[in-house]
């Protein structure tokens, strides 16, 4: 049987890559867009002219009656998802003493809000397949160690940090495994034309931003029967930064 994978944010960068390389692996991926539509698309063809299987869902990961209704939809028609990567999310940065509450609100609802409005209508099918599973989450650097301007991303990627942990430790003897993964500075639309890019990549050992395969390697493996004995796990792609 054809095991399903939910991966949010499937449009583009680390989110399509992943997407890609789950079907590689031989998931059916539902690709997840807000309003990407074609970069989302994109994703499928990529999938579907090297000879696997995909489509498409449509939600607002803030929207958390959208995201039940849907995603239950989506399981009732098509059956539980054995994996699901949280991927989707949004950085609005600004130093502290001029951060306007719709920038704390936006952030800390799509970041960590979406943690529990997509994996709530997933988890309990899941259990009831009764075949294990995998969640992978995605946190930041900014998440472990904190970086100025991004007090409300730092925040929203902690606070994803500790419910990965717990939500692992509660579905471990299901055989399901929950893990995060780490990116540090990462080729992305996000980072192409940030600020003091070049004096941040002085700073990484490796001397360079690294590559969203790279980060989807790593979430790749994490969804895969070898990696069945990881949970509860932090996992850093950062070029050695911390």
């Amino acid at each position: 049987m054809t095991r399903r994978a939910l991966v949010t944010g499937a449009s583009k960068d680390i989110g399509q890559s992943v997407a890609i390389m789950l079907a590689q692996s031989g998931f059916e991926v539902v690709v997840h867009y807000h309003r990407d539509d074609k970069g989302a698309k994109e994703t499928v063809h990529l999938i579907e002219e090297n000879g696997g299987k995909a489509s498409l869902i449509q939600f607002d990961i803030q929207d958390r009656a959208a995201c039940r209704e849907r995603l239950m939809a989506e399981i009732a028609q098509n059956g539980a998802f054995y994996a699901v990567v949280n991927n989707a999310g949004i950085c609005l940065d600004v130093p502290f003493p001029a951060m306007e509450e719709d920038m704390w609100d936006r952030v800390i609802h799509t970041n960590l809000d979406g943690f529990y409005n997509v994996l709530k209508p997933c988890v309990m099918p899941m259990i009831q397949q009764r075949t294990g599973g995998r969640i992978v989450t995605l946190t930041s650097v900014s998440g472990m160690a904190g970086n100025k301007g991004q007090v409300n991303y730092s925040a929203a990627k902690s606070g994803i940090i500790g419910a990965t942990k717990a939500l692992a430790l509660e579905l471990a003897k299901r055989k399901i495994t929950v893990n995060c993964v780490a990116p540090g500075l990462i080729e992305t639309d996000m980072t192409k034309d940030l600020e003091y890019k070049n004096e941040i990549e002085k700073h990484i050992p490796m001397r360079r931003a690294g590559k969203v395969e790279e980060v989807a390697a790593v979430i790749n493996f994490l969804c895969s029967d070898a990696a069945s004995y990881i949970t509860r796990q932090v996992i850093s792609v950062n070029g050695g930064l911390i």
